[in-house]
């Protein structure tokens, strides 16, 4: 078939940013759902150079799963699509494993046809039981439900910014070729901020920069981070919901810019021995209308009362949160004290060093900065976990903040932490709280108890975002 014959969808940059942004700004609004389902599929209907949606949603892992639909088929069958929850990880057994997907309109995004083909859009899903019912594995849904809970009850909107660090490696699917080659091949070797115009970094870099402006990001700024070919893309805070969603795109669109150039795009807390790893730090705040409540400017580093007591809740359960935050055997690398490591459970305005730190801030954009967070962690179950426990957790008994406590060193202390945990065992129920634990046991089986100081193939070749039935059963 020659591209004369078919007459697919494909948007200019510019008009692709004006358009998601528009949509961004109707999910900030809170435009009612069932006004943006209308809204969407009638242009679905008139715009006749679309031919599939994609559907678009999270194991407890936090990997992301996406399911074309013909155009036609959805809109006829929107309310009653099932996929097999048994073939997803942490989800449904075998015997049990029908599951439905419900859209969520509102989260809906228009793709540059280059890089995502053209005649397609993407569109959020909520995974529902047989039934219709929330499924309690989607922590999507679980965050999504929170945060309108505190909006309806007090009005409170949670804010979120992420500042999620990765690495471009050489050649495709350098992740999954790691169990042969037993490295990673940098693509530059130039430090923070510093790689010229046009070398290969920063070409990914722009190209990626670009997309994600298309898509309504929001950019503020990019740049090299401090290890070799390390990079840092940063975007507007938004609602806690979509910043979350923004993530999971963030990713998506760099592994996809990088696989492009015949790179690879890796967000492996510490893919290589000596250099620093990736983090993914989260600058938090709530609002109640126009009203920042984490500001007092006579408040301890300008931080309100109301704030501090959030902080201080999250330190005070940090050894409970800490699989959450550190999902992987890599993950506990990365909390080393020689690489600006965020391993201490402590608050503070200038120590890196800290779980949480305290920026400079004004009335508008006064926010704290959890800093023991890896990019490769499931941003929803995550993001919630924290807003629960920030809210709604156990308050501590003495200063938490100039604690000389530090988060465990490998994953193995943080995973028995975690079933210990009474508190996670309550915001997530006994079901999530068992299978979340056991998917993280299965995969520390799989790798040495003692990793000692340089990068194991097993811990690359079974880490939730790289590996696949056919690496799984490698073992």
């Amino acid at each position: 078939m020659t591209g004369q014959l078919r007459d697919f969808l494909e948007i200019p940059y510019d008009q692709l940013e004006e358009l998601n942004l528009s949509v961004k700004e109707q999910r900030s609004a809170r435009v009612p759902a069932d006004k943006l389902q209308e809204e969407r599929m009638r242009y679905l209907n008139d715009e006749k150079r679309i031919k599939a949606v994609t559907v678009c949603f999270t194991d407890l892992e936090g990997r992301l799963h996406m399911l074309d639909y013909d155009k036609k088929f959805l809109l006829k069958s929107a309310d009653n699509l099932t996929f097999d929850g048994s073939s997803i990880r942490g989800f449904t057994v075998q015997a049990e494993s029908d599951l439905r997907l419900a859209i969520d309109w509102p989260a809906f995004y228009w793709l540059p046809a280059d890089v995502f083909g053209p005649g397609k859009v993407l569109v959020f899903g909520e995974v529902r039981e047989k039934d219709g019912s929330p499924y309690v594995g989607d922590m999507r849904s679980q965050l999504k439900s929170y945060t309108q809970q505190l909006y309806a009850d007090q009005g409170l909107t949670v804010n979120l910014a992420n500042e999620i660090e990765g690495f471009i490696f050489k050649g495709r699917n350098a992740e999954q070729r790691y169990r042969d080659t037993g490295e990673f091949e940098f693509v530059s070797t130039s430090g923070y901020y510093h790689s010229l115009p046009g070398d290969p970094l920063r070409t990914f870099i722009d190209t990626a920069a670009e997309v994600q402006r298309a898509m309504g990001f929001a950019n503020e700024k990019d740049h090299p981070e401090v290890a070799p070919s390390q990079f840092e893309m940063n975007y507007s805070y938004a609602e806690a919901t979509i910043a979350a969603d923004q993530i999971l795109l963030y990713k998506l669109i760099c592994r996809q810019v990088a696989s492009r150039l015949d790179m690879t795009a890796s967000f492996l807390p510490k893919p290589v021995t000596g250099v620093n790893g990736n983090g993914m730090h989260t600058n938090m705040s709530i609002s109640k209308g126009d009203t920042n409540l984490f500001y007092d400017p006579n408040g301890e580093e300008s931080l309100s009362d109301y704030a501090w007591s959030y902080v201080d809740r999250i330190l005070n359960s940090g050894l409970d949160l800490c699989l959450l935050l550190n999902a992987s055997v890599n993950a506990y690398r990365r909390l080393d004290p020689h690489y600006e490591a965020p391993n201490q459970i402590k608050a503070s305005a200038i120590d890196r060093t800290a779980m949480v730190r305290i920026p400079i801030g004004n009335a508008r954009t006064s926010r704290i900065e959890v800093r023991s967070i890896a990019p490769d962690a499931n941003p929803h179950m995550a993001v919630y976990a924290l807003l629960k426990t920030g809210l709604e957790g156990p308050t501590p008994t003495s200063n938490i903040r100039k604690s000389l406590a530090t988060l465990p060193d490998n994953i193995y202390d943080a995973i028995t932490l975690f079933r210990n945990s009474e508190l996670m065992a309550q915001i997530f129920g006994e079901e999530v709280h068992g299978k979340y634990a056991d998917l993280k046991e299965a995969v520390a089986e799989r790798c040495p108890a003692q990793l000692g100081t340089l990068i194991k193939r097993a811990e690359v070749q079974f880490h939730h975002e790289v590996t696949n039935q056919y690496l799984w059963s490698r073992f």
